[in-house]
């Protein structure tokens, strides 16, 4: 009786060390697990101001009339007019474009047969300036009203975006890795001070996102002018 009741109590004793020892490895490798999931979520910020380098400017015009014949001939010589004055400023022939005129029947509009309009017909024209010279674009546009003393209108306002001049900046693969750089630098400045706030030292990277590349212009009044940004969230292990 007496070997039965030791040998039980020594599985016991086995058992209760098995369950000891077991429940510190759990918990060590619980602990471990934490830390190695401790972790800081930093972004960094790079902004850069540039400026554009290619404007597209569609110089619209119209003309009326009731002859067609009388009216293609007036839109010629309007078009004839505006590539003159382009060219004679420094654009060349591969940086203007001419677009077919769009004709209108205003009678053939009107909600009923018996009204009358003075012209029959609208055509609405436009020419189109697409080039990398910034600055002379610019130029030119504040020079348009010269069109105006040889008769040629070209129309457009605020709220017709596609009579606006837009200008846009093509560079931006050139300068991106300069600029991810300098973001991914700020965040871990960011998550180093992070981590010297709270008595840790920083880890490795676990993740990095670079995030999308923002450009806009840099206000209202200089569209020519434009504000890069980027914006990269990386996220480092903390370790004691």
């Amino acid at each position: 009786m007496k070997s039965v009741e030791f040998k039980f109590f020594g599985e016991a004793v086995v058992l209760a060390l098995g369950l000891f020892f077991g429940g510190r490895a759990i918990k060590q490798g619980i602990v471990q697990f934490k830390e190695m999931d401790r972790t800081v979520t930093a972004k960094g910020l790079s902004e850069k101001e540039v400026k554009a380098d290619k404007a597209t400017w569609p110089m619209k015009f119209k003309e009326l009339g009731n002859d067609p014949a009388e009216l293609y001939d007036r839109i010629e010589a309007d078009t004839r007019i505006i590539v003159d004055f382009l060219k004679s400023n420094g654009l060349s022939d591969e940086e203007i474009s001419l677009a077919p005129p769009v004709m209108v029947d205003q009678q053939a509009n009107l909600s009923y047969s018996n009204e009358m309009v003075r012209y029959r017909y609208k055509a609405n024209c436009v020419v189109t300036v697409v080039s990398k010279n910034v600055d002379l674009v610019r130029k030119l546009v504040s020079k348009q009203t010269e069109l105006m003393r040889q008769g040629v209108t070209i129309v457009g306002n605020e709220y017709d975006e596609s009579s606006i001049v837009t200008y846009e900046f093509t560079g931006l693969n050139d300068i991106k890795p300069e600029m991810i750089a300098e973001a991914t630098k700020n965040a871990r400045r960011t998550a180093e001070r992070f981590a010297e706030d709270s008595d840790s030292e920083l880890g490795k990277i676990r993740t990095a996102d670079q995030g999308q590349f923002s450009i806009e212009s840099r206000d209202q009044n200089t569209p020519w002018l434009k504000n890069v940004r980027v914006v990269t969230t990386v996220i480092y292990f903390l370790k004691d």
